[in-house]
């Protein structure tokens, strides 16, 4: 084993003052086909952002997942197609990010007891929702086939299980090896890897994927070699990564996430067709793509687009909410943004049910926030330091929110009812209004070249009647929206309301409050102590957890429901410390603690019978069905999944049983990992490194290879281990000497010089320098005209809209806003002279034609 230090050179009114996050799109190269071979992105060339990474850190689980069951587009039909959609995921965010220094992949290993409570409901979900999934198919199958609808052959294919994304399957083995020959290829054949330095941290080794990349950061800024300039880019899908991200306090710190899109369509999962959920199927046939249906299985599939986050613009937006005059103390920009990342923990985390008090939606984090700044006056200091939790600070600040709860409830119910209100009343004048739905059949308008050219008119006189019929019922179940070519509108009184035991609006809610969601009387005041105390508890682990590391493994916050704020009394002394030297538990653990029976299938013969035999010891950790409380939610989704918590003790003594029984590729699946480091041929260290693991000098001759038809790579992989430092050492939360802010891109003279209206709007891009280009009619004229037919709205020419409606800034397309991100994309375009690009931009799209998407502009711009 080497054992080496690398020098590695939201809803509320604060959170949308950076929701422009959302919004900011940036460049990248894509491959090109020649003769129908595909020519790769050349990564050793600048990257076309106008800035060079140095780490690239994946946390692979947001790529996995949606590689393996996609949501808008076909799933793979088998593993090998998974393992090649997972590569080409990587490769297009290596093209992206162009990384200098390092690759480092992680995928979630054994977690923590706290965080395997929310893993074993979103799989006992899964499972319960696949399984309604199949019987609401079969039942609405057989309704619409009775009706006399048309519905394609059921295909008899296999399910695919995302349970199996856990570590301990063979999935996850399978994966880890094609992640190692993948590594070992792209080392040796693509130039941008030569000289990278990989990490593989796969999910034998324990911790989850984003967590164990914070712990390398926090590893390598403590060696005194460490870079405080690196540049980071991090990518997953998680939330919490933003927070992680502010909790390093490196001045360079971005994250790459793929583009949410609200509202994409979904195919019918009965009939596969758009437009309609599977219990509004009336079993229409698909409408022909073509004269003969010859581009049914052609239709252009958008590939997904990214953004970049910058923390360093979020932290000038905090340095605004948060700076205050007048302090008792220094003030400390550091600190405050540390207190800021903990008070967000109060709205819900992973490991903790948010107070319910407070909801992100209702503005939450800014009411922390002032709280937090009326407070700190009397706090006479922070709230925390380097990861650790001042609770009698803390206790002022709970103390605040717990005064206003009686009015946040009321308020709520207030905000709730005239919600209603509101949408009884547009749903009254749209009745008044008739219809609002374009036609189908015959008589639908049909842009000019386009594929589907309509029929001749037949019986014209029974077609008027039929659609004068529909708009005479707008609920027709002949409507288009029926039929597919709309969704139809979601009606927010279609379903009965849920019923609310708990009424927190009224008088006496805190009474039912414990009564209904912990069968106590609110006068046991032992009880509430209890609850608080492990609430505290679990505050002080979440803390610890993103500053310095697991500091417990064992440890988890055992109700489903949190506390009041206002019975946070007397907390100062309610946690000392965690309990030492835990450990993880093994895979194959893992996976009885987080599976239900269903996934059983995963596990080895006698370990599943541990799940479904009713002799079973533990057989109640793992019901058929369980109650899911909507605790004031509209959609199961949201509610609190009532699982019973799994007893350690029990589970251990119950598998003492069956431990013999192991195969050993078992016992080598159920073993914990290391990290492992992977240099190619060209890289600095290779050498140093091959010169310490080499004993003998090996040729293989020509005889040998001229039998086999296969590959071998040149290449150094040995295991990995982070700088390891004493018991007690604490990573301390600031900037690190030398560090250099990234220059402000806020304009505050513009904001003060408006008279303080609107907002402060940051750069687009990382380069300050950058102009924007607009181009002139002419090139609107000849880009919309040369822009794929996939790109373009239906019923309409082009999506390119008039230029004087461009320039006099009032131009809406009548399809949704997908010009508006043409427009963006153009802005952004790097110029010398307007002309001059524009003609290149004309050049360019008349020479890629219907291969050009808007996304590729990039390489007009190099």
């Amino acid at each position: 084993m080497i054992c080496f230090s690398l020098c590695v050179t939201v809803g509320t009114p604060l959170w949308q003052k950076f929701r422009w996050f959302h919004k900011n799109k940036y460049l990248f190269s894509q491959g090109k086909e020649c003769n129908g071979v595909r020519i790769p992105v050349d990564t050793t060339r600048p990257n076309p952002n106008e800035v060079e990474f140095d780490n690239l850190y994946l946390d692979m689980n947001g790529i996995i997942h949606p590689c393996t069951h996609p949501e808008d587009k076909a799933a793979p039909k088998n593993e090998d197609e998974m393992m090649v959609a997972i590569f080409e995921y990587i490769d297009r965010l290596f093209n992206i990010v162009r990384p200098r220094r390092v690759l480092y992949m992680a995928i979630d290993g054994v977690a923590p007891r706290a965080k395997m409570n929310q893993q074993r409901s979103r799989r006992f979900r899964a499972s319960k929702e696949g399984a309604e999934l199949v019987e609401d198919k079969k039942r609405i199958r057989e309704e619409v086939i009775q009706r006399g609808g048309y519905l394609p052959p059921e295909e008899i294919k296999e399910r695919f299980d995302s349970n199996c994304i856990t570590p301990g399957t063979e999935f996850m083995d399978n994966l880890a090896k094609c992640l190692r020959y993948y590594i070992a290829d792209r080392l040796n054949n693509n130039p941008g890897w030569r000289n990278v330095t990989v990490f593989l941290s796969d999910a034998s080794v324990p911790g989850e994927g984003e967590h164990k990349i914070m712990d390398f950061i926090r590893r390598q800024r403590a060696q005194p070699n460490h870079d405080p300039n690196t540049h980071h880019c991090l990518c997953g899908a998680d939330a919490d990564l933003i927070m992680l991200g502010l909790a390093t306090h490196e001045p360079n710190f971005t994250i790459i996430r793929e583009e949410f899109k609200p509202n994409k369509p979904r195919p019918c999962a009965l009939c596969g067709q758009l437009g309609h959920d599977i219990k509004d199927c009336q079993g229409t046939a698909r409408e022909k793509q073509g004269e003969h249906d010859e581009f049914a299985d052609s239709m252009p599939v958008s590939e997904q687009e990214f953004i970049f986050i910058r923390l360093c613009v979020l932290r000038e937006y905090l340095a605004r909410e948060l700076t205050m005059a007048s302090l008792p103390f220094p003030f400390d920009f550091e600190r405050s943004v540390d207190d800021w990342v903990f008070m967000c923990f109060f709205v819900g985390n992973d490991f903790l049910p948010h107070l319910p008090s407070l909801e992100i939606r209702e503005g939450a984090i800014d009411r922390l926030v002032g709280i937090y700044k009326d407070v700190v006056h009397k706090t006479g200091g922070y709230l925390t330091e380097n990861g650790y939790v001042k609770l009698e600070r803390v206790e002022l600040i709970m103390q605040a929110v717990g005064v206003a709860e009686d009015n946040i409830f009321k308020k709520r119910k207030e905000d709730d009812e005239g919600f209603k209100r509101r949408m009884r009343e547009k749903k009254k004048r749209m009745k008044q209004r008739g219809p609002a739905y374009l036609t189908t059949g015959q008589f639908t308008p049909h842009a000019l070249g386009g594929r589907n050219q309509p029929e001749a008119v037949q019986n014209a006189r029974h077609q008027a009647y039929e659609m004068r019929k529909q708009s005479m019922d707008p609920d027709s179940n002949n409507s288009t929206e029926s039929r597919g070519a709309k969704r139809k509108a979601e009606d927010s009184d279609s379903e009965p309301e849920p019923e609310d035991n708990v009424r927190l609006w009224e008088e006496g809610w805190k009474q039912r409050y414990y009564k209904n969601k912990f069968d106590v009387d609110v006068m046991d005041e032992d009880f509430r102590k209890k609850v608080v105390q492990s609430y505290v508890e679990g505050l002080c682990w979440v803390l610890r957890y993103y500053y310095q590391g697991c500091a417990s493994w064992k440890w988890y916050f055992p109700f489903h429901y949190a506390p009041f704020a206002s019975d946070f009394k007397d907390i100062k002394g309610m946690f000392t410390d965690f309990e030492k030297d835990t450990k993880p538990f093994q895979p194959l653990e893992q996976l009885m603690s987080v599976f239900p029976a269903a996934s059983g299938n995963f596990l080895p013969e006698t370990w599943r019978n541990l799940m479904s035999s009713p002799d079973s010891s533990i057989i109640d950790f793992y019901p058929d069905d369980f109650a899911i409380d909507l605790n004031g939610k509209k959609y199961a989704w949201q509610g609190v999944a009532l699982l019973p918590f799994v007893d350690e003790r029990r589970l251990r003594a119950a598998l003492a049983d069956v431990y013999p029984d192991l195969t050993p590729e078992e016992v080598k699946r159920n073993s914990l990992g290391s990290d492992f480091i992977f240099l190619g041929k060209a890289h600095p260290l290779y050498d140093f490194i091959q010169e310490l693991y080499r004993t003998e000098a090996t040729e293989v001759t020509a005889l040998l290879l001229s039998e086999l038809q296969t590959s071998f790579f040149l290449l150094c992989r040995v295991k990995f281990l982070d700088p390891q430092y004493p018991d007690g050492f604490v990573f301390k939360a600031t900037l690190l000497p030398r560090a250099k802010i990234p220059t402000n891109v806020l304009k505050p003279e513009d904001f003060e010089r408006g008279g303080h209206r609107g907002s402060w709007r940051p750069q687009l891009g990382f380069n300050p320098n950058r102009q924007q280009a607009h181009l002139d009619q002419s090139s609107f004229r000849a880009l919309g005209h040369n822009l794929n037919t996939g790109q373009r709205g239906r019923g309409h020419f082009s999506s390119a809209p008039p230029p004087s409606s461009y320039h006099q800034g009032n131009y809406r397309p009548p399809h949704g806003g997908r010009h508006q991100s043409f427009q963006r994309k153009t802005r952004m375009l790097t110029r010398t002279n307007t002309h001059t690009t524009a003609l290149i931009l004309i050049m360019k799209v008349a020479e890629k034609r219907a291969r050009l998407q808007i996304r590729g502009l990039t390489e007009v711009t190099t």
